[in-house]
């Protein structure tokens, strides 16, 4: 193990981690019954006692106010894409001649850390349309529903960099 993964206090970062799964119950649950506070407790423990280690593993040193702007930033950029591509799907079903051209494309990413890419490609699948298939280094493969512009660079920028400006912030 790194300096990193021991330094700090354990039952410090036990407890972060806890209380931060714990409210992700709460914001999923909605609900303050004490069977639903409880149950929520006991799995934020366990969730705490076996992920401690990696979920603290950096800790909050790499977080800041710019970071927070961009994430609160991203959130509804992200949901404003996603329904734009759930009615755009939803009328190619509808609609008989509405025009169809599936294929996979590449796209090129700026981002470097592997949880930035891992972002952007879930961002792109939740995205009904476009699926990515794989990340090779600095590329993602992509399967889109109507292929706009088979060439990266305009891949890149229909699919990607709508996103791409927000997670390069945030995962920098």
């Amino acid at each position: 193990m790194s300096s990193d993964e021991t330094s700090g206090n354990p039952v410090g970062r036990y407890l972060v981690t806890f209380f931060v799964l714990f409210g992700v119950w709460l914001a999923l649950t909605g609900t303050f019954n004490w069977e639903e506070l409880v149950m929520g407790a006991v799995l934020a423990a366990i969730g705490a006692g076996l992920g401690w280690r990696a979920f603290s593993r950096v800790g909050f040193s790499h977080l800041s106010v710019r970071k927070i702007a961009y994430l609160l930033a991203y959130i509804p950029v992200f949901f404003w894409e996603m329904i734009k591509a759930n009615f755009d799907v939803a009328y190619r079903v509808i609609h008989p001649r509405m025009p169809i051209k599936p294929g996979i494309v590449m796209i090129n990413t700026d981002l470097t850390s592997d949880t930035g890419k891992m972002a952007l490609a879930n961002s792109i699948t939740l995205t009904p349309g476009t699926l990515t298939m794989d990340i090779r280094g600095g590329n993602l493969l992509i399967h889109w529903i109507n292929v706009k512009d088979a060439e990266t660079e305009g891949a890149t920028k229909l699919i990607g960099s709508k996103f791409e400006r927000f997670l390069r912030v945030i995962f920098s």
